[in-house]
């Protein structure tokens, strides 16, 4: 399933907010440098659907706060 994501770097706690099927908000703490916050989107993610991280795919957006990811459920 394919995701609309907003993603808020340097917020003061980890955080996601699912707003509808398809889209959801991300606060997370780590700062956008070197793909940290990439990563940081990962691994929050696998642990809200309890899968493994290699099932997220960041489908566009990687550069950018508006993201496109695919998690196979």
């Amino acid at each position: 399933m394919k995701y609309s994501v907003r993603v808020i770097t340097n917020a003061s706690r980890d955080n996601i907010d699912i707003l509808s099927d398809d889209s959801m908000k991300i606060h997370i703490t780590t700062i956008p440098e070197k793909g940290k916050a990439n990563k940081r989107i990962i691994k929050l993610l696998s642990k809200k659907f309890n899968i493994s991280k290699s099932k997220i795919n960041i489908v566009s957006g990687e550069l950018s706060s508006n993201k496109i990811i695919e998690i196979d459920l």
